[in-house]
């Protein structure tokens, strides 16, 4: 029996020499486990890297096939009507209502800066509020003294941005810079002559908007009524009392010289 437990014995010292990783609580089993859990958690990590990047991919992508949401509602709202007088600078008008919860500033953009100009050329509306923009242009006269069609759309563009801003900053073009991703081009309008001679529906349309617009500004440039007390002169304040206390005086006085 000795002998066997001996030989049983020396087979398991030459069975843990060739398989030492079956020992327990041994420097080797411990490194090796580390190294394969290390080598478990960068695979994850780069596992999880490309899939965060791709669903970040498909959201952008899933936003820009969603239709824009509109902040402004446009009157016209496709074209800019103007009527063809060549050699002369003429007028338009668009109707601008903020219809979102929030304020928005807006902005106006065109393909022919140096023949158009805006007027406001940008702004902030409060939620519901509505404003007339008047539009400049300067008709050139048609090549080779060719009569243009009036129906004819021009090639110059008008494009209309929006941001949403927090009520009670001031309008600064640099708003629509400092915040590109959150801008949506609202409408790119285009320029349609018609003939100031002849009456349509379009062209009475644009006098009334454009009649509105020169009282609204009109209103925009009178000043505020004076709610404080009158001035008379120089500084001279008038008290009511004291002005019913010297016509009270003057009274008596005058049925004083009556009596006598």
């Amino acid at each position: 029996m000795a002998i066997l437990d001996r030989k049983r014995s020396n087979s398991d010292k030459k069975l843990f020499r060739l398989c030492p990783f079956w020992q327990t609580g041994t420097p080797s089993s411990s490194s090796s486990s580390t190294q394969n859990l290390n080598h478990h958690g960068n695979s994850n990590r780069h596992m999880e890297a490309p899939n965060s990047r791709s669903t970040k991919t498909m959201s952008s992508v899933a936003r820009s096939l969603l239709p824009p949401r509109r902040r402004l509602r446009l009157d016209p709202s496709n074209n800019l009507y103007f009527p063809y007088e060549p050699g002369k600078q003429v007028r338009s008008a668009i109707r601008l209502k903020n219809t979102s919860k929030s304020h928005v500033a807006f902005k106006f953009q065109t393909t022919a800066p140096k023949s158009c100009y805006m007027r406001p050329p940008g702004g902030i509306l409060a939620p519901g509020e509505t404003i007339i923009a008047t539009v400049f242009k300067f008709v050139e006269h048609p090549e080779n003294n060719e009569k243009q069609q009036f129906d004819q759309k021009s090639k110059d563009k008008f494009k209309i941005m929006s941001l949403k801003v927090k009520g009670g900053i001031d309008y600064v073009p640099e708003l629509f810079d400092e915040q590109k991703d959150q801008v949506t081009v609202e409408r790119i309008l285009r320029v349609v002559f018609l003939d100031a001679e002849r009456p349509s529906p379009a062209l009475e349309k644009l006098k009334r908007q454009l009649a509105e617009a020169e009282a609204a500004l009109e209103a925009r440039k009178r000043p505020p009524p004076d709610t404080g007390p009158k001035v008379v002169g120089e500084g001279l304040v008038i008290d009511e009392w004291k002005e019913r206390r010297e016509k009270y005086l003057a009274r008596q006085q005058v049925e004083a010289v009556d009596s006598v």
